[in-house]
């Protein structure tokens, strides 16, 4: 991918992240705007746009990026009272990066799954 991808360059060393986790594939970071206590984004180190075409293109590497944020949700402590893992895809849902990544949320109660 190009430099046009922020998380490219995060994964290149090329722009700094608060890093909680890496992987040979993937990589666990900070959110840098939190919108809960426990705000971890989790992306492959590979570039795929978005959620579908990662588990179209390399069932696996989804498989890989799941199994971290599982792994991170148990480091940070959220297991026992629970964690919201959120794929945004597309415009319609919000996403802004386009670069799969999956939001893991925690820490505090997370409300309604959306607003109206």
């Amino acid at each position: 991918m190009g430099t046009d991808c922020l998380f490219c360059r995060i994964v290149a060393g090329e722009i700094p992240a608060t890093i909680v986790r890496e992987t040979a594939t993937t990589v666990a970071f900070r959110d840098i705007d939190p919108k809960a206590p426990v705000h971890v984004l989790v992306i492959p180190k590979e570039h795929y746009a978005d959620v579908a075409t990662l588990a179209q293109g390399d069932p696996g590497l989804a498989g890989e990026l799941l199994a971290t944020a599982a792994v991170v949700a148990e480091e940070e402590g959220l297991l026992a009272d629970g964690f919201r893992l959120m794929f945004n895809t597309g415009p319609y849902a919000g996403q802004e990066v386009f670069h799969v990544h999956a939001h893991l949320f925690g820490g505090a109660p997370l409300g309604p799954m959306l607003c109206r």
